[in-house]
């Protein structure tokens, strides 16, 4: 499991005096930044460099966070498929589950514009994360 930090800022917050829910997206993206290192260590965002291509997200909102606090993202491995794996991700604040999500990325080529099996060296860092 991977474990950040963030600290909500003025501009997260919303008219109801809460973190909007939009920042989510955000947060767990900046998340998934270890594991997508796994697949491209240098961090190089070229069609020719890049792996992975993002099919789906999901969010449920469990409960409200707010400005003042940090919270803290939790991010893990779901399930491994063939191509496709999916990541869970978790905020927490004051030690309390406020949002839950998943998102299902896909091993991708490209410059051939298809999937491709996740390699072997690579299932091994993901299954060391897997919840």
């Amino acid at each position: 499991m991977f474990k950040i930090k963030i600290t909500p800022k003025f501009g997260d917050v919303d008219g109801l005096k809460h973190i909007t829910n939009t920042i989510l997206a955000d947060w767990f993206e900046t998340g998934r930044n270890d594991i997508f290192k796994f697949f491209t260590p240098d961090f190089d965002l070229s069609y020719e460099k890049w792996k992975l291509i993002m099919a789906r997200t999901s969010y449920d909102f469990v409960g409200q966070m707010y400005l003042g606090k940090d919270v803290e993202i939790r991010t893990f491995i779901l399930k491994i498929g063939n191509s496709s794996f999916t990541i869970g991700h978790e905020a927490h604040q004051d030690g309390e589950l406020k949002v839950k999500g998943e998102a299902v990325c896909v091993h991708f080529d490209f410059i051939e514009q298809k999937s491709k099996p996740i390699p072997d060296d690579i299932r091994k860092k993901l299954e060391k994360h897997i919840i």
